[in-house]
């Protein structure tokens, strides 16, 4: 492309972002505003706004391919219905994005954040998390996070070790994203620097229960789609499953919010596009706010802990003991003919390979696989049955 149609493509950039001072909240977060821990020319940002261009990046990286096979709540069932995480990202993204663009938010900044808040999760959903928390405590490493690994995944292990140099507001909302965590309302921590951002990284770290929130409301809209997007999901696989009826929800809740994902999606996101409208928070009304709180206690109660759904966890727990202590001693012996080394190791830069320890590399390989991946590492005989009907 010559130099003049570059210049006209810039020109249209800068066009956009002058549109976002027009068209956007004043409390939105600018395009312009945006701040890469290695700065980059403009000729390799090209045309795009910054968080369109984190978007993309993230869109065409590796860890994004994987949430293809990847659990949400059921996992080893045998239905093309059920929701897999790759689904649910696509759902917190639309539903986030909706919210936004009726607060005049940065829509890029919200698809950016929503496409990767979920990208550190490892095999077999929260089960799997425990099971390499436990593991990765042991070796001395701390407890696993999903979110902080979705950070590391993006700054340090992407493109063979050298990251993807998102924007702070991006990996900051990754970071904040915590849709576990019930909040009425939430308002933005504004004013983090990479500096800041790393120290809450690191605090996050030594203690998972460290309250984080997002330093803009675009974070905070994706952190509340992220609740609004699955719990209504998780009732529908439920049902479909034969889990629970559809009766049994709670009847509080179920007269504010609907008894169907679709009406539990829509009133949410009414409320709390009603209740952030040229606010400086996030929020939803307080007679919504319990009415979810309710719902999600059922879902926990009677779908995320109910050990109906889980015959084969002991069995799963035993692999990821198996492979993660296989592959430490794998590195710590030299074995370069180990998948470690193979699949994963190969050409990962010096920078990763000198300053990770053996479990952490074991952790990190194994936090980014796929269910499947996962069990084609695993002997034939451990292999766990799948569940080809319903629960009931």
């Amino acid at each position: 492309m010559g130099r003049s149609n570059l210049t006209d493509l810039y020109k249209l950039k800068e066009s956009l972002n002058a549109r976002e001072e027009d068209f956007l909240s004043p409390l939105a977060t600018r395009s312009k505003d945006a701040i890469r821990r290695h700065p980059e020319k403009r000729i390799d940002l090209g045309h795009r706004q910054n968080y369109a261009v984190d978007s993309d990046r993230i869109l065409h990286s590796s860890a994004y391919t994987r949430y293809i096979d990847k659990t949400q709540v059921f996992y080893l069932v045998d239905n093309d219905h059920i929701t897999h995480r790759v689904l649910h990202v696509q759902l917190v993204s639309k539903i986030s994005r909706t919210i936004g663009r009726f607060l005049r938010l940065n829509e890029d900044l919200i698809e950016a954040v929503a496409l990767a808040h979920d990208i550190g999760h490892c095999p077999f959903g929260h089960d799997g998390e425990a099971y390499l928390s436990e593991l990765c405590q042991a070796h001395g490493i701390g407890p696993f996070q999903h979110n902080l690994q979705s950070v590391r995944f993006l700054e340090r292990i992407e493109r063979k070790g050298r990251g993807l140099n998102l924007t702070l507001q991006v990996l900051d909302g990754i970071l904040c994203h915590d849709g576990e965590i019930h909040a009425q309302a939430l308002y933005p921590q504004p004013e983090k620097t990479f500096q800041l951002l790393d120290k809450e990284i690191v605090n996050k770290a030594a203690d998972p229960e460290l309250p984080v929130t997002p330093m803009t409301l675009e974070g905070c809209v994706v952190r509340m789609a992220d609740t609004i997007s699955y719990i209504g999901r998780d009732i529908e696989d439920a049902i479909r499953l034969g889990l629970i009826q559809r009766d049994e929800l709670p009847k509080s809740a179920v007269q504010r919010l609907g008894d169907t994902n679709g009406t539990i999606v829509y009133n949410l996101v009414t409320d709390v596009i009603q209740n952030s409208l040229e606010k400086p928070a996030i929020a939803f009304s307080e007679e919504v706010s319990e009415a979810l709180k309710k719902l999600r206690e059922f879902n926990l109660n009677r779908i995320y802990l109910n050990q109906t759904i889980k015959p084969e966890a002991g069995k799963i727990n035993t692999l990821f003991k198996l492979l993660f202590e296989g592959y430490v001693r794998d590195i710590k012996g030299g074995n370069d003919s180990s998948i470690i080394f193979t699949q994963y190791l190969d050409d990962m830069s010096d920078q990763y390979r000198n300053h990770t320890s053996p479990a952490e590399i074991a952790r990190d390989f194994i936090a980014g696989m796929t269910d499947e991946y996962f069990l084609r590492q695993c002997p034939d005989e451990l292999q766990p049955q799948r569940i080809t009907g319903c629960f009931s």
